[in-house]
């Protein structure tokens, strides 16, 4: 009798214990707004490869596009953002298990995406292109028949390839795309001929060749693919954190904040009418 009450003890303790290790374990399931304006801190779930949206640059710096808009955003609340590099392709999971609180770098809202996911106003317009080098002669999609295209895992330009097999998938070699982690090791093995053409959001392309000064050695081409669109992605239950992100991209535009940081990064103003708008 008192080894069994010594080991109910001891499975409570440890249930006890482990539930305030996880702290917030009822995270993902409630609105968590006060938590954040208490707390000051929000933690943020990124690609830090993605350029030029959201990665670390030479010193190891968190820089970008969307670094730099979300902390502004969240500097009008007092809130402190809290980066957090992730696998891509697990982000949905980090989120939903409260890992993180916000997905957020060039993140297209998808029908397939919404479903688990709570999306904010889309605040930039995007595409999927594929870039090739110009010594390889392809001048649009058809010429890839049975060549070897590249993409990153998880990413909404591998999820759109394999909805749409008729634009891409049935053309290229073993009706697939060699799989990347990220980007750049993708664009490694598309400069050194390991793959033939590569799977990719242009704004990444767009500014990964002009930092290289390659510009004039590949080809960007259109995918074929309908325009996506940039959102923030947040738990279902986050309804208030949503809302309050809408409002103050709605601020920023009045204020000329978006069109500054815009500027920085792309040398225009990339804004959708979405944002403009209450």
């Amino acid at each position: 009798m008192r080894k069994l009450r010594f080991f109910l003890t001891l499975v409570i303790t440890v249930l006890i214990i482990t539930g305030c290790a996880s702290g917030g374990k009822d995270k993902p399931k409630k609105d968590n707004w006060n938590d954040f304006q208490t707390d000051k801190k929000i933690v943020i779930g990124f690609d830090n490869t993605f350029v030029p949206m959201g990665f670390q640059d030479k010193s190891g710096k968190n820089v970008g596009f969307d670094i730099d808009l979300a902390n502004a955003v969240f500097e009008k609340y007092g809130i402190k953002v809290e980066w957090q590099a992730i696998n891509w392709d697990l982000k949905e999971t980090e989120l939903k298990n409260g890992n993180i609180d916000l997905i957020w770098n060039g993140y297209s809202k998808t029908a397939e995406r919404e479903a688990v996911v709570q999306f904010t106003k889309q605040y930039m317009v995007n595409e999927q292109v594929v870039v090739v080098k110009k010594s390889k002669g392809v001048k649009n999609v058809t010429d890839l028949k049975d060549k070897i295209l590249g993409a990153q895992n998880g990413s909404s330009g591998y999820d759109t390839f394999n909805e749409n097999p008729e634009v891409l998938k049935n053309i290229v070699k073993n009706n697939d795309a060699t799989q990347y982690e990220s980007f750049n090791e993708a664009l490694i093995d598309l400069e050194n001929d390991r793959i033939d053409a590569l799977l990719i959001d242009r704004v990444y392309a767009n500014y990964y060749l002009k930092q290289q000064n390659k510009l004039e050695d590949f080809d960007i081409l259109n995918a074929g693919f309908d325009s996506e669109a940039f959102a923030v992605g947040a738990r279902k239950a986050d309804v208030t954190l949503v809302k309050k992100i809408n409002e103050a991209f709605y601020e920023m535009y009045k204020e000329g904040k978006f069109q500054e940081i815009s500027k920085k990064w792309f040398g225009e103003d990339v804004a959708t009418e979405e944002i403009k708008s209450k």
